[in-house]
């Protein structure tokens, strides 16, 4: 079948986000009593909501975490987007090019991907097509926001692709009945991380975003052929 719609997490596939975000976190929490490194932030939370990470941390403390937590994170990290992120290379060239119709489906907070597209000339490409996991239920893994993406643009979850960086968005697009591809092209992506998200579950991966439009018309050709 056709693909007619591409559906892109955010951090980690359009911005470079995930390095500044886990340091960001990890310095929070540690500030507010929950010792942690960016490290064991990334492996315990990437793809995951700020909402579910809070939820599992406050149920190890036993206490819920400060007010002041979440605006002292919120601070860091807005501050650390306009000083220092980037777009993902190649992925205003591939907005250029793709002839699907295109969409974000992320955890972060639509104001957090207010900041974070704005600051790298992705969002007015890509408003109003932007959806957060606080629109939904459950968010990745669950397949919900996905599958809340899809019907927001009209397209069937079987033709559409997802872009995903994270073991719990592989998981979630599987769970939408949705094409994958596996992105480990962030600055976050380290040896290994390909096969962690083909072990996963993603239909193939690859790590220069250039070779998208490529990708998907490869798939779109093998599903014709059979």
């Amino acid at each position: 079948m056709p693909i007619d719609l591409i559906i892109f997490d955010c951090d980690g596939v359009l911005v470079d986000s995930e390095v500044i975000s886990c340091r960001a976190h990890a310095n929070a929490l540690t500030r507010h009593g929950y010792p942690i490194t960016s490290e064991q932030v990334s492996r315990r939370f990437l793809g995951r909501s700020t909402k579910q990470a809070n939820l599992e941390i406050e149920t190890e403390l036993g206490r819920t975490l400060p007010e002041a937590y979440h605006g002292d994170l919120q601070d860091e990290l807005f501050r650390s987007f306009e000083a220092d992120l980037e777009a993902i290379r190649g992925i205003h060239d591939v907005l250029d090019v793709v002839t699907q119709a295109v969409c974000v489906a992320s955890s972060g907070s639509h104001q957090r991907m207010q900041v974070s597209l704005g600051s790298t000339g992705l969002h007015e490409r890509l408003a109003p097509n932007i959806f957060s996991s606080s629109q939904v239920k459950n968010g990745k893994p669950a397949p919900d926001l996905f599958l809340f993406a899809a019907n927001q643009m009209g397209v069937p979850p079987e033709r559409c692709v997802v872009i995903e960086d994270s073991l719990a968005g592989i998981a979630g697009a599987r769970a939408a009945g949705m094409t994958v591809f596996g992105f480990c092209g962030g600055s976050h992506c380290g040896d290994g991380h390909a096969e962690t998200l083909r072990q996963a579950g993603a239909d193939l991966t690859f790590a220069d975003m250039h070779q998208l439009p490529e990708l998907v018309r490869r798939v779109e050709a093998e599903a014709v052929a059979g």
